[in-house]
């Protein structure tokens, strides 16, 4: 055998096109253009015409920021929080003409889905995806139904889809007569499922496999045995039917690129560094990670449980730095030490898409009667997708 170096025939498939950037899929949670002339990030005027363009839109807009996003942002966000919460301040709000949700596509699809027909739902950057959201297209989880119809379960399992998923599959998951969960509700969400599905009855969660994993096994008492990853990309998802009948948690092969992340040896590292440290994380991480950490809750819940520290208490927090950076600077006048878990900055790069130039353009032209990168999710899709957010809405 040849130890020479041979040129390998490898084709990009559509999916590295597309991460590449050459092609586009209009399905997609990422967008490809953001269309306007945005104001140069170095205009030293940036902070007073985004004020001034709010001052003149008034009660007609309503600002949503989510935790994730850069401070020059937050500073104009009217609310912030977690994707569920400011959706649902949106709707609170229907005398808001225009909803400008500095967030991802999926959060601006929800608020679109939540609010009324006459209110206008904008996203400053068109960019501005979910990776994780990306995972999971309508064509592969049909073909995961057809593969679990085939296996002789479908008619026992009941979709959970993660907040953090596309307006199709929270339609999927309507019309499959499944629910919506966040990372704070999912435990409500699955016992709902469960009860649902009857005996011997199972779960398909998308697209996260990580909270599902993490809920399942910590927050339920399953076993590690009782899941099984589908993979998309594999035929029949990777798996058998008996796999697919002894399973009691089908996990789409799904993850958060920036929780995705730590590692156990980020904890470990951590706990050496830092003597006495709290390592609190987000339960989109590895299993392992939440199995090694002291705290594992939601972002509310990370919040929270920072605002409740005694001071001089040290954490170490495993979630997307921006929320971290902002949260050290908030408590460090109490004497809370609050770091990053990982070394490795790790900012979530879609979510920093939404910078001031994009919101000071996107201001500025609701202010000057222009309409501009509008999320309308299409009536049918709506339809379904909000039967399942009003079942998490329901849920006890």
């Amino acid at each position: 055998m040849s130890n020479a170096a041979e040129p390998l025939d490898v084709q990009p498939t559509p999916l590295a096109l597309l991460l590449l950037g050459r092609e586009a899929d209009p399905r997609s949670e990422r967008g490809v253009e953001c269309p306007g002339d945005l104001p140069s990030p170095s205009d030293p005027d940036l902070v007073e015409r985004a004020r001034a363009a709010k001052a003149r839109l008034g009660d007609r807009v309503f600002v949503l920021g989510h935790h994730y996003q850069r401070d020059e942002v937050i500073e104009f966000a009217d609310v912030t929080g977690d994707s569920f919460k400011l959706a649902r301040e949106a709707a609170a709000r229907p005398d808001a003409e225009y909803i400008v949700f500095c967030g991802v596509h999926f959060m601006a699809e929800s608020a679109d889905i939540l609010t009324s027909d006459r209110q206008q739902v904008v996203l400053p950057d068109l960019a501005a995806g979910c990776s994780m959201a990306d995972m999971a297209t309508a064509e592969q989880v049909a073909e995961c139904w057809d593969v679990l119809t085939e296996a002789g379960v479908a008619e026992r399992t009941v979709p959970v889809s993660y907040m953090n998923s596309s307006a199709d599959i929270k339609a999927f998951t309507g019309r499959h007569g499944g629910t919506i969960c966040t990372s704070s509700n999912a435990r409500r969400a699955l016992d709902w499922a469960f009860e649902q599905a009857g005996e011997d009855g199972k779960v398909l969660f998308l697209p996260d496999q990580h909270l599902g994993r993490n809920t399942a096994v910590r927050d339920m008492g399953m076993s590690l045995e009782d899941c099984v990853v589908y993979n998309p990309h594999k035929p029949n998802g990777g798996l058998t039917a008996e796999q697919l009948r002894d399973a009691r948690m089908i996990l789409w092969r799904g993850h958060c690129s920036v929780h995705g992340r730590f590692s156990l040896d980020s904890v470990n590292e951590v706990r050496a560094r830092i003597p006495g440290v709290n390592v609190l994380v987000h339960p989109e991480c590895k299993h392992e990670v939440v199995a090694a950490a002291d705290h594992v809750g939601s972002t509310e819940y990370i919040i929270n449980t920072l605002d409740a520290a005694p001071a001089g208490s040290k954490w170490a927090i495993g979630t997307e730095l921006n929320l971290v950076r902002r949260l050290a600077n908030r408590y460090a006048p109490e004497g809370k030490e609050i770091v990053f878990l990982d070394r490795t900055v790790c900012f979530c790069s879609t979510m920093n898409r939404i910078d001031l130039p994009h919101l000071v353009w996107a201001l500025e032209s609701l202010a000057d009667g222009k309409v501009v990168n509008r999320i309308q999710v299409d009536p049918e899709t709506e339809k379904f997708a909000k039967v399942a957010l009003e079942r998490m809405l329901a849920l006890p």
